[in-house]
């Protein structure tokens, strides 16, 4: 549930109080996209869906009181407060351009942009979890499913942002050319916004593999589809460790204008960025601290290593014979860098990591939805905050769900300072 409630007062005499509920259709995300764009004219796209849902909820909550269309927009004009003087971060009071946030997320490319003074004039994301977290930092509910979402409904706008989910494209299909060799996939949904609404420059995101699944074919499906569409492209993987956070997270970025333009990548920062940059030294909760097992065999490696760098092998009779653990054993390894790593087999044979283990003085692997790094030297894995902030979110980003959900968010977010960086480029194209 959204928790917002608005007084109104002194509409036709009487006086009414209003609930943002569930976003279960697309009436909530137009009032709050409505309210926050009232100012720029793409409050038009909004008008009557909010005009709609606000006519909704005073019938539910007045029901013996006749509420007619006029009563709902008088309601909806007397609602023109700035929803951006309340959120935890506001757009600029004056853009210089207009964006769009598609698989929105929890808003990482929305921070990005409005720190270049961008102003986001339409947000989509199908996670009610996502939703909530995005309503909160933000004050607007995303639209949901993006497939369902008429590319004419949405505002003009000067730049699309998409971390785009990667599915598997058909690759023979029926020779209909990109559109169809794309069809049933998210990234199709981005070619159709493209083609209705053709912005001046867009900025994708998604994972290093993309380079290379099915030989590089999906890859040239997705530049063959963009450029077809009349765009310049340039794209480039770029690490995090590379721009001030510890963690080697490699993302496939890819910036494309209508106009060629003489783009370039930010260059990596030289500084050594660890993991102690983001500790929180006085961080103790016992839901963090690593198990029983986990830290006995964490001892058992450094109580049995004799040099530095081998290999520890530890009791496998535990495990059933035909199991891979039963059959290859599990071996222990710190590499030089002073993570600790866990593998099933030693290295002649299988290698196949159980677990990974930072320390302070060395980065995390990458973050994602399933996996929080843990660190071996103070027993425990990150904290939400730590964790935010190895994706680059301020510490003041307020996530309303659970921890699990919040370490789920993070890892299917981008990388704010990277992210950020890349815009600032393109702004100088615009």
């Amino acid at each position: 549930m959204i928790k917002e409630r608005i007084d109104i007062e002194n509409i036709n005499g009487q006086i009414f109080e209003i609930k943002i509920i569930e976003p279960d259709d697309s009436k909530p995300a137009s009032f709050t996209h409505y309210l926050h764009n009232h100012k720029n004219g793409v409050s038009k796209f909004y008008k009557t869906e909010a005009i709609s849902y606000v006519k909704g909820i005073l019938e539910k909550e007045y029901p013996s009181t006749q509420i007619t269309t006029e009563v709902a927009e008088s309601a909806l004009q007397y609602l023109l407060f700035d929803l951006n003087k309340t959120a935890r971060f506001p757009s600029p009071e004056n853009p210089t351009f207009k964006f769009i946030d598609l698989f929105a997320g929890i808003g990482g490319f929305r921070i990005g942009a409005q720190n270049n003074n961008g102003k986001c004039v339409f947000s989509s994301e199908w996670d009610k979890f996502a939703q909530e977290t995005y309503q909160s930092n933000f004050g607007e509910i995303p639209f949901g499913d993006i497939t369902k979402i008429d590319a004419n409904s949405i505002p003009n706008h000067d730049i699309l942002f998409a971390g785009f989910p990667c599915q598997p494209f058909s690759y023979s299909g029926r020779n209909e050319g990109f559109k169809d060799k794309t069809r049933g996939t998210l990234f199709f949904d981005i070619l159709r916004i493209l083609e209705t609404k053709k912005p001046k420059m867009f900025l994708l995101e998604n994972v290093k593999g993309l380079k290379s699944h099915n030989n590089g074919k999906t890859l040239q499906i997705i530049i063959d589809s963009l450029t077809n569409l009349g765009y310049h492209l340039n794209w480039e993987v770029l690490k995090s460790t590379d721009f001030g956070l510890p963690q080697k997270r490699e993302r496939w970025y890819c910036v494309g204008s209508l106009k060629p333009i003489n783009f370039e990548f930010p260059e990596k920062k030289n500084e050594q960025v660890t993991l102690r940059s983001i500790i929180d030294p006085n961080e103790d909760s016992d839901n963090l601290k690593l198990t029983e097992f986990e830290q006995k065999r964490i001892d058992y490696h450094f109580q049995n290593v004799t040099d530095n760098y081998e290999r520890v092998e530890h009791d496998s009779s535990k495990y059933e014979p035909n199991t891979k653990k039963g059959k290859h054993g599990v071996f222990s390894f710190q590499k030089k860098d002073g993570s600790l790593r866990f593998h099933v087999g030693d290295h002649a044979k299988t290698q196949i990591q159980e677990a990974f283990y930072c320390t302070l003085d060395t980065y995390s692997p990458t973050i994602i939805a399933n996996r929080v790094p843990k660190l071996w030297d103070i027993g425990r894995k990150l904290s939400v905050l730590e964790a935010q902030r190895l994706q680059g979110f301020p510490d003041k980003y307020d996530f309303p769900v659970s921890d699990n959900q919040a370490y789920k968010q993070l890892g299917n977010s981008v990388s704010v300072p990277v992210i950020e960086l890349i815009i600032e480029e393109m702004t100088k194209h615009l």
